[in-house]
């Protein structure tokens, strides 16, 4: 029968090209072009065949780039194969070809459908003189006529089995159903043959025992031929009427059957008209009704569905076709449809497809779609179980693990994290894990690699293999250090608490984790003598940090009192500063512990144990104290104290360290390691290493109640007074004054220690805290400067010793440089002037020296009143001054000054009259001490004044410059580039250098 459906479809398809009736006129074929509207709506599969020639036509006439366009426009359609199309006939011939033959080819009136039937022999004897006529060696040679009567005799065969083959499915159709019925009710097979309709009881074989015997139903589903094999007694014959097939139960009430199952109701009747007239023409007469049973959709409407299985059938079948066609916004609404099916159809190959369907569904999900997919994901894989979830389920993941579009990887990334829990435990720990490395390290996209820790994360919380941990370190590892802040930020949050937590079962933070990352931070820093890599000594401590509450829960689950912490009467309340706030839920110290509750009574336990009854036999806080602490402090030891970077990132560390562990912990064991320490090595240099500003920051600023601020101001006070009487470096009192000074809350508490300094009987003392006013001034409000700071100035101005009042010029500067109220500026004024007029001080050389310093520091940002009244005149009177100088050394070293001072306001405005009465004349001065003491200065100094000179002269012709810098815009580029090299080769300060191309803001 195979043979004679083969030789069924050679007739069609030649008949598509032969018949003579279909041809179209020229005029016709003509009118496609010019009035497409009389064509039909192009059909999906016509678009998808069209979509794949027109794609050939491209390569092959080197339109390549159109030809990538047009891929990318249709993603769902593979244009390298055929198949793909979805069309069950050979490749047809490239565009071109149908082209060139479109004149010979024949359009038939409607649609013909594929249809494989079973053939009769009597029928295979009338067809074969009929095939011996249509496959001559050339077609040409029928005649029109007889074309004509072939393609009207073959329609009607067509029609015939047509109608022969739905009445067959049919019948199919409804015993399929009641088998599934009986099946599920659990009925025998001769209950079943009782049941059937008496128009079945005349059949010869009524005996239950001949049940054996089947039927063969030949049947045809979209051209896939399927031999049904049924009982004899339930086979129904092709030709019995739709209302007097086997489709009700007689015996239903007495075998207690619902009357509400779909299988279960009873035979449909309709009423018959009584008339006479003869089927045949019935028949015709019904013909009119225009029903299209013919076609895919046509034959899909002309049947209902009556049990689960065959609604699962023809979803899978309806499916495929209704997503291209459904606006890709609104694509999820297939979703739950797309996952019942895929559930629920009995074919893997159907399965395979509609989960291709679901994951290629929306072409570049957004976050709302990507979510919708996944909570389908995660309901397929409870209801269908891991076997089929890793069977199903991660090949369509591992498909698309490169696809072109971030949202489609990103769906990968996330979709290993979501399936994880429903996952066999050896997919977890192998295929999963190696995907997400592997798109850990190559993708470029930072959603994606964020996506990816976060699914590692929860990776971490399932696996159980602990051969897979030195993995887990090594992705640790890579995922602190990526690039992006967005995957760094995820790694703390998600990623490392979820690796503690396996790690602590494994028994290895204390062991391995921790330990680890403080000989890195060690190497790090033996490695950095000339130059530390301060982005990963970020990395490596931040990741201690967020390791801290892990710690703190370790040593709660491990200490002699957990096995009493039992939940009973009132728990007490666990105060809401205790700890500090978490960057995630997972480092939250009571969601590590279970709950709220149990830790509040742990934290109660906790607080007694160690004021009372001590750590003896408490291995894992003892590890904390004897082991940990001491590493710890080393490494602060050796850190560069002027490093503004790595106080901060080790003050946060200890504070939240201190914070974490509670106040008694700080109190008893903190102090008591960092004080051993202090105090031992008070003569080795310890109070100028960054173990002062970070025991100050860090520990000390835990707790803010009252004898807590009063042991950080006695500590500073105790370090300025040491360092200064020692005569030290002040380094690691400045490093505690910028950190602490970040911090409105200290401000007053450090203007306190300040005032300490500034009544302090020692000069040295005093002088020090002179020039810690200097850091203090810009970060405190108008009103303390003026209300605490300037007040303590001008004492320390009219300090006996002169090198007080000369401490106290770079303060008085930067007020200048960062207050703008007129009250406070005019003071400060009149104390500088006092310091350059008092006849005292005329030969004072230090006082000179910081004056000129400070002018060229704060004179480009300083109100600009303030400058052009004051700084450049005193600037200029400096200058003719040093002239008269007799010791060169004096003399030179005031010119340097001088220079750096002139060359950073250089690019300030400087109006015409300042600039011929000042700015030149002081240039004029200072290079006449150049010329005897350093010709390369008096070189760049010539070229500036020349011509300054020049512009001056040139003033009323040109336009003016607004607020450039006269200066500046006076030097040439030639004489630009050469006063920039020997500013380079010049002994000059960093910070006057850096002035030098700064505008007034």
């Amino acid at each position: 029968q195979g043979w004679d459906i083969f030789k069924c479809k050679i007739v069609k398809h030649y008949l598509y090209f032969l018949s003579p009736e279909h041809e179209v006129p020229l005029q016709e074929r003509k009118n496609y072009k010019s009035s497409p509207e009389i064509q039909e709506p192009i059909k999906p599969l016509e678009k998808r065949a069209l979509n794949f020639l027109v794609n050939e036509f491209l390569l092959k006439n080197n339109y390549k780039l159109t030809s990538i366009t047009f891929s990318d426009e249709n993603d769902d359609q593979d244009f390298e194969l055929w198949d793909d199309v979805g069309l069950n006939i050979p490749k047809p011939p490239d565009l071109l070809q149908l082209y060139r033959d479109f004149g010979n080819h024949q359009v038939t009136a409607k649609d013909l459908v594929d249809v494989a039937s079973g053939v009769e022999e009597d029928e295979l004897e009338a067809l074969t003189p009929v095939l011996g006529t249509i496959l001559p060696p050339t077609l040409d040679t029928l005649q029109p006529v007889e074309n004509s009567l072939l393609v009207q005799k073959l329609e009607d065969k067509i029609s015939l089995l047509n109608n022969e083959k739905w009445s067959l499915m049919e019948q199919i159709r409804r015993l399929e159903s009641e088998m599934d019925f009986l099946k599920n009710e659990h009925f025998a097979v001769p209950a079943v043959c009782d049941l059937v309709q008496p128009s079945l009881d005349q059949s010869p074989h009524k005996d239950s025992k001949d049940s054996g015997q089947s039927a063969v139903v030949n049947s045809s589903d979209e051209g896939i031929n399927k031999n049904i094999h049924l009982p004899v007694s339930d086979a129904v014959d092709s030709t019995t009427p739709k209302e007097n097939s086997s489709d009700s139960f007689p015996q239903r009430e007495r075998e207690g059957i619902p009357s509400s199952s779909p299988s279960s109701k009873s035979t449909v009747h309709f009423d018959k008209p009584n008339r006479k007239l003869s089927p045949a023409f019935h028949q015709a007469l019904l013909s009119f009704c225009r029903m299209s049973a013919d076609s895919r959709l046509g034959s899909e409407v002309s049947r209902i569905a009556d049990s689960e299985k065959s609604v699962m059938l023809m979803l899978g079948r309806c499916l495929p076709h209704i997503v291209p066609n459904v606006l890709l916004a609104k694509r999820e609404e297939l979703i739950p449809l797309i996952l019942c099916t895929a559930c629920l159809h009995p074919e893997p190959k159907e399965r395979d497809q509609l989960l291709h369907i679901l994951f290629n569904l929306i072409k570049r999900p957004d976050d709302e779609q990507r979510q919708m997919i996944l909570t389908g994901c995660v309901a397929f894989a409870r209801h269908v179980g891991p076997t089929r979830v890793e069977a199903e389920l991660l090949p369509q993941c591992w498909e698309q693990i490169n696809h072109k579009y971030p949202e489609r990887r990103l769906l990968v990334a996330e979709s290993c994290g979501a399936l994880a829990p429903y996952l066999p435990k050896e997919i977890r720990s192998s295929l999963v894990l190696s995907m997400l490395q592997q798109m850990l390290m190559e993708d470029k996209a930072d959603l994606v690699r964020e996506a990816v820790i976060k699914s590692l994360g929860i990776i971490m919380g399932y696996i159980d293999d602990p051969d897979k941990y030195q993995q887990g370190f090594e992705l640790l590892l890579s995922a602190l250090g990526d690039p992006s802040e967005r995957v760094v930020s995820a790694t703390h949050q998600v990623f490392l608490p979820a690796y503690a937590a396996w790690t602590t079962e494994l028994g290895n933070l204390q062991s391995h984790l921790i330990p680890t990352l403080l000989n890195k931070i060690e190497k790090l820093l033996r490695e950095g003598e000339h130059g530390l890599d301060e982005h990963k000594l970020h990395m490596y401590l931040s990741a201690l940090q967020s390791l801290i509450p892990s710690l703190f829960a370790l040593v709660l689950q491990n200490a002699p009192f957990s096995s009493k912490a039992k939940l009973h009467g009132e728990v007490p309340q666990i105060e809401v500063t205790r700890f500090p706030r978490p960057m995630s839920p997972l480092q939250d110290v009571s969601t590590i512990i279970g709950s709220r509750e149990q830790l509040a009574v742990l934290l109660q336990l906790y607080d007694y144990q160690l004021e009372h009854e001590g750590t003896t036999g408490w291995e894992s806080l003892l590890w904390v104290v004897n082991q940990l602490l001491p590493q710890l402090i080393e490494i602060v030891g050796k850190i560069n104290v002027t490093s503004t970077a790595c106080v901060h990132e080790f003050s946060r560390f200890f504070w939240r360290l201190c914070r974490t562990f509670g106040k008694i912990f700080t109190n008893t064991k903190t102090f008591k390691n960092i004080l051993i320490i202090l105090d031992s090595s008070a003569g080795n240099g310890v109070l100028t290493k960054a173990t002062v500003p970070i025991y100050a920051t860090g520990v000390l600023t835990c707790y803010i109640q009252e004898e807590d601020r009063k042991l950080l101001v006695g500590f500073l006070e105790d370090v300025m007074t040491l360092l200064s009487l020692s005569h030290a470096p002040l380094d690691s009192l400045k490093a505690s004054f910028v950190e602490l000074g970040a911090n409105p809350a200290y401000h007053e508490l450090l203007l306190t220690v300040l005032w300490y300094g500034v009544v302090h009987t020692s000069a040295l003392v005093r002088c020090t805290a002179a020039r810690m006013f200097e850091l203090l001034v810009k970060g405190v409000n108008e009103t303390l400067v003026a209300q605490r700071v300037v007040p303590a100035l001008i004492t320390l101005s009219s300090d006996p010793e002169i090198s007080v009042r000369i401490a106290t010029i770079p303060a008085f500067g930067t007020i200048m440089e960062t207050v703008i109220q007129r009250e406070l500026l005019e003071r400060v004024k009149m104390q500088l002037a006092s310091f350059l007029e008092d006849p005292q001080y005329q030969d004072q050389h230090s006082l000179h020296t910081e004056i000129i310093k400070t002018f060229g520091r704060v004179g480009p940002n300083a109100e600009p009143r303030f400058r052009d009244e004051f700084v450049i005149p005193h600037l200029h009177k400096l200058a003719l001054v040093n002239n008269l100088q007799i010791v060169d050394s004096k003399r030179l070293d005031i010119a340097t000054h001088l220079f750096e001072a002139y060359s950073a306001l250089s690019c300030c405005f400087i109006s015409e009259d300042l600039m011929v009465n000042h700015f030149l004349p002081g240039l004029r001065c200072l290079r006449t001490d150049m010329e005897h003491l350093s010709p390369e200065h008096e070189v760049i100094l010539s070229s500036m004044i020349k011509e300054c000179e020049q512009k001056v002269e040139n003033k009323n012709v040109q336009e003016p410059q607004g607020s450039m810098s006269i200066a500046a815009s006076l030097v040439s580029e030639d004489t630009k580039t050469k006063f920039l090299n020997k500013m380079g080769q010049l002994t000059t300060s960093g910070a006057m250098l850096a002035n030098v191309f700064q505008r007034k803001k």
